[in-house]
């Protein structure tokens, strides 16, 4: 199917040209992938813990050629890349613990005993998005492979550059051929061929929400396992009682980190209404600081949006009234300064739709069942932030604030030993910690009788 040229967002330059896999092409994949699945789901144990630690730490070898690839192809600012990178790292190393602790239960029953066991499911496509690609693929195929299944993984046309590393890694590693495969081409033929192909047991996909709705009606045929992690709409809470202080300095980096191009972002800003003109005041002068440039500069605390196509779609936003800039280079490159919005009520455009840029939209509220109806108010619930020095506050809106991963007085969404998913339509399912093993393994049931 020939190939297409990878744009560097930051210049707009050609990094290089990738393959367009088939049909006919992935298909040979995925059956090259059922074949090594017979004799990988057999390795013992401590062997694939073993082949997974050895991966982890070849990742760790290359850190620093991966976060380069990332800066050149996806604009990301030195100091993500780097993390990212680690990630996967950090991911892999927690999940090759997995192999040798995959247990079963022993069940009381009479006449007998009886066990069940956690099978892996064969196959499994992972789809990848743009705007992480090195973090995201790991959260899907490092539980996946240490749970004993094969994995054929699609990386983001704009971002497909560290999928194609990490698969030259993995063999490097020892992982044996056909069990971690790269498959890049578009998402209308390789995508869509991981959802009908019987031989793929199970989709992991993260992106929007809309594709995220098709894959799910396309698993239904099969009725193929799927885990979505879709889009956000995430609030940030500041009560009058907060350290605003350290909430305003924080909330930039909460919504502009990857030019907001993060399905956590806290893209709602809902600030109590009598500390409102104290709060926007100090988060201007955070906005103003916060460093949009070059992303190989390690002082870099944003990078450019990932294409032409995501800048317009971003800016078509901007139409609403704004309450401050912040700054980003001119010239060549996706740049564009984060934008901080006043939205008129709950229905403004910028309060409801996920942008997936550097733009928040903010919103006063009363009190506390004002602050939770607003933030509730929304048809994701992906993540999300409370800012208050009242600790049983913090409980009370943490519990009532219908999001799958919050913080109290913290930013922070992602930690690769505890879960992560969404409420409502932003997903289905768990990544990462102990409960992403369960998606990747099905419950088998055995009575031994002894009469």
């Amino acid at each position: 199917m020939g190939s297409y040229s990878v744009i560097n967002p930051s210049t707009e330059t050609v990094v290089t040209d990738v393959h367009l896999h088939s049909e006919a092409e992935t298909d040979a994949l995925i059956a090259k992938a059922g074949s090594a699945y017979e004799s990988w789901r057999k390795v013992a144990p401590g062997e694939r813990a073993a082949l997974l630690r050895s991966f982890a730490s070849e990742v760790s070898k290359e850190r620093e050629a991966l976060a380069e690839l990332e800066i050149r192809n996806s604009g990301h600012t030195r100091g993500n890349a780097l993390w990212e990178a680690d990630n996967v790292a950090n991911v892999l190393n927690y999940y090759s613990a997995a192999p040798e602790r995959l247990f079963g239960r022993q069940i009381p029953v009479p006449s007998g005993i009886d066990v069940t066991f956690k099978e892996p499911l064969g196959v499994v496509g992972v789809i990848v998005p743009w705007n992480f690609p090195m973090p995201i693929a790991g959260w899907g195929f490092a539980p996946s492979l240490a749970a004993g299944n094969c994995v054929v993984l699609k990386p983001a046309e704009y971002t497909p550059l560290t999928a194609i590393k990490l698969g030259e890694i993995a063999k490097k590693a020892g992982i044996p051929d056909g069990v971690f495969t790269v498959i890049t081409g578009k998402g209308s033929v390789v995508g869509a061929r991981f959802v009908t192909h019987p031989a793929v047991r199970k989709i992991v996909f993260t992106g929007s929400t809309s594709v995220g709705r098709s894959i799910m009606a396309g698993c239904a045929d099969q009725v193929k396992r799927v885990t979505l992690e879709l889009g956000g709409k995430s609030a940030n809470i500041i009560f009058a009682d907060a350290d605003v202080d350290k909430a305003a300095a924080n909330a930039p980096g909460a919504v502009f980190d990857n030019a907001g191009q993060d399905c956590c972002a806290r893209s709602r800003l809902l600030v109590e209404k009598r500390i409102f003109d104290e709060f926007m005041a100090k988060f201007e002068v955070a906005v103003k600081k916060f460093r949009v440039e070059d992303p190989s500069l390690a002082s870099a605390e944003m990078g450019p949006l990932i294409s032409r196509k995501q800048f317009e779609t971003v800016t078509s936003y901007l139409e609403e009234r704004v309450a401050f800039t912040g700054s980003a280079p001119n010239g060549k490159g996706f740049w564009l300064a984060p934008h901080v919005l006043l939205a008129k009520d709950t229905s403004a455009r910028s309060w409801r739709e996920e942008i997936f840029g550097p733009v928040v939209s903010v919103l006063a509220f009363e009190d506390e069942a004002d602050a939770i109806r607003k933030a509730n108010d929304s048809e994701y619930g992906l993540s999300g932030s409370i800012w208050t020095r009242d600790l049983a506050r913090g409980l009370r809106v943490a519990r009532g604030v219908e999001s799958g991963n919050l913080s109290v007085n913290s930013n922070s969404s992602v930690r690769y030993w505890t879960p992560f998913g969404g409420f409502k339509q932003s997903g289905l399912g768990r990544e990462l910690g102990p409960d992403a093993l369960d998606a990747f393994t099905e419950v088998k049931n055995v009575f031994f009788s002894n009469e």
